[in-house]
């Protein structure tokens, strides 16, 4: 093989560009005993390759299924989801009844309030009810001394 065409290859080679066939004649020239002493360098890596054709495993090799790590996010984005929504849910519940409560206690003191005045005026009408009586009951005694004065005058007379 010609040495400048063999030169030309490696470069084709380095660069990614060979073909099949052009890398089988490189694979023999670099693994026959007549390479170039500047190019005896490839000769290690062309002789790794041949051997490493020659290599097979031998232990067996469990793969685990990549569908379940991604079913596993799957599944807990969802119940990250759901967890959320039921958080949101009881929040809002329970922002509700939190509401309804202050909404009951400001009810609850303005009717003691109303109840405390109305209570008041009570008093005040038990008051004037009670004055009233007692005026009610001195023109009924002033009623009885009327009438008394009255037959005193009409036997004098």
């Amino acid at each position: 093989m010609e040495l400048a065409n063999i030169e030309k290859l490696v470069e084709k080679y380095l660069d990614a560009e060979t073909t099949l066939q052009e890398e089988k004649v490189l694979q023999e020239y670099f693994t026959s005993n007549n390479v170039a002493p500047h190019l005896y360098e490839y000769s290690y890596m062309f002789s790794y390759f041949k051997q490493s054709k020659d290599e097979t495993f031998t232990k067996t090799i469990q793969l685990k299924p990549e569908r379940t790590n991604r079913k596993n996010w799957k599944w807990l984005s969802v119940a990250a989801s759901v967890v959320l929504l039921f958080s949101v849910f009881i929040g809002h519940e329970e922002y509700q009844k939190q509401q309804a409560r202050k909404q009951f206690a400001q009810v609850k003191e303005a009717l003691q309030m109303v109840s405390i005045n109305l209570n008041k005026g009570n008093e005040a009408l038990y008051a004037v009810s009670n004055n009233i009586n007692k005026g009610h009951d001195a023109i009924g005694h002033l009623s009885t001394y009327e009438e008394t004065v009255n037959k005193v005058l009409n036997t004098v007379k």
